[in-house]
């Protein structure tokens, strides 16, 4: 979903398109945001102006957009709002010279190329230094790709439009819609663990494997981390081949039993788990002698899979650097914080941090959401504003899973049962 700069975002990135067309077209033109009324004084220089002037519902998300809603897998996403925009395209230069009826051409032929704005273009948008007050918007990892098609306004439309709106002399122009932008609230909703998924198929039932639950070895309620030893609780669980699809990885586990499998996650490959909630089944690998015995073209064995379960896989902080520090003596700070991890943040996962002022008298406490990304990495820049100057807990929330605070153990300490870290200086 996409924050509050996704309207302008479509704009901007309308904007940058056309620019890039009417400028090879027609010497000169300038692809423009203004209020039309503004372009009516005098002879206006040539190009085209993009004016959002009005935004509705948009029908396929409207039954979503008025409810909390969970995802398939059980945890709650934020309500969200799914918007159409509607851009009035106007035209300007020299009539003797036809140049609006040039641009006209120009823009149709661009956006005819370009009905779509993929992410790509989007981002492209973002970075542009043209459009510095987009740094913050996450338009690029909205899942569906924004569309943009020609409305057929009749002439009294259009008139009514110019009229009542701008009251303003009329200038050639056409409308366009922009389908559809998917807003959602920043408030951050607590998220719990998923609902199991059951695997249905049509195979005998009484040769499926049953997860029933996931623990770390460690205790039933300890967290699960990338190091964690997973024990697999079920039923059938054992075959002659068993293997253990955790996301997009299978992999044989340590120890297989007919109620239990212990799987030792620093065996998989570390850039295969995230932060957030995992996936996983069990996978039984089964001789398939009586189905080539039918047909000797049948796959020597067949695959009976479990249902899925879910575990959240919680991350660690190693590292925590601190640079680009502004403010001095009583005034709030601000700076960016690069917090290194144990397992990669996809670029489309949501994370925020969380300081916690390390001190009993009025600690206070400050949330940031981390900026858009075009790349997986294990290290994260958030940049941290207004906060007093002081030394403070650190957290990192990933698709809600929340990395761990360092407790005090030793019980001849002053600090003992307080959380030591990670930590971070303010100063």
């Amino acid at each position: 979903m996409s924050n509050h700069l996704a309207i302008a975002t479509v704009t901007a990135a309308l904007q940058r398109i056309l620019q890039a067309a009417i400028q090879i077209d027609v010497d000169g033109a300038r692809a423009t945001t203004n209020r039309p009324s503004e372009m009516a004084s005098g002879m206006p220089e040539p190009g085209v102006n993009v004016y959002l002037y009005d935004i509705k519902h948009n029908h396929a998300w409207r039954s979503t957009s008025e409810m909390s809603v969970r995802r398939g897998k059980g945890e709650m996403v934020k309500p969200r709002l799914g918007i159409d925009l509607y851009y009035l395209l106007s035209f300007h230069g020299n009539e003797g010279e036809l140049e609006p009826q040039r641009l006209l051409g120009s823009v149709i032929s661009a956006l005819q190329d370009k009905k779509i704005l993929t992410q790509q273009m989007i981002s492209d948008t973002i970075g542009d230094d043209t459009f510095p007050f987009l740094a913050g918007s996450n338009l690029a990892q909205q899942v569906e790709l924004v569309k943009v098609v020609l409305l057929d306004l009749s002439l009294e439309d259009l008139s009514k439009i110019w009229s009542v709106f701008f009251q303003t002399a009329y200038s050639l122009s056409i409308a366009y819609q922009a389908t559809a932008v998917l807003i959602e609230g920043e408030d951050i909703i607590p998220r719990a663990l998923p609902v199991r998924d059951r695997h249905i198929g049509a195979r005998p039932f009484s040769l499926q494997p049953v997860i029933e639950s996931i623990v770390s070895q460690a205790g039933k309620l300890e967290p699960i981390l990338a190091d964690s030893t997973l024990l697999i609780y079920g039923k059938q669980l054992s075959s002659r081949v068993t293997q253990v699809r955790l996301g997009e990885v299978e992999t044989i586990p340590q120890e297989v039993g007919e109620t239990q499998i212990r799987l030792e996650l620093s065996s998989l490959p570390v850039d295969s788990l995230r932060a957030g909630v995992q996936s996983l089944q069990v996978i039984h690998q089964v001789d398939n002698t009586a189905a080539r015995r039918i047909d000797a073209m049948a796959a020597t064995y067949q695959l009976i899979e479990s249902n899925v379960a879910a575990f959240v896989l919680r991350p660690t902080i190693k590292e925590i650097e601190v640079s680009n520090m502004e403010g001095s003596g009583e005034e709030l700070r601000s700076a960016d914080l690069t917090i290194s991890i144990d397992v990669p943040i996809g670029m489309t996962q949501r994370v925020i941090l969380l300081l916690n002022e390390w001190s009993i008298e009025s600690p206070a406490a400050y949330s940031f959401v981390a900026p858009s990304r075009t790349s997986d990495s294990n290290a994260i820049a958030i940049a941290i504003k207004d906060v007093k100057a002081g030394s403070y807990l650190v957290r990192l929330q990933i698709d809600g899973a929340e990395s761990m605070l360092n407790v005090d153990t030793n019980p001849n300490s002053r600090t003992f049962n307080w959380y030591l870290g990670p930590k971070v200086s303010i100063s």
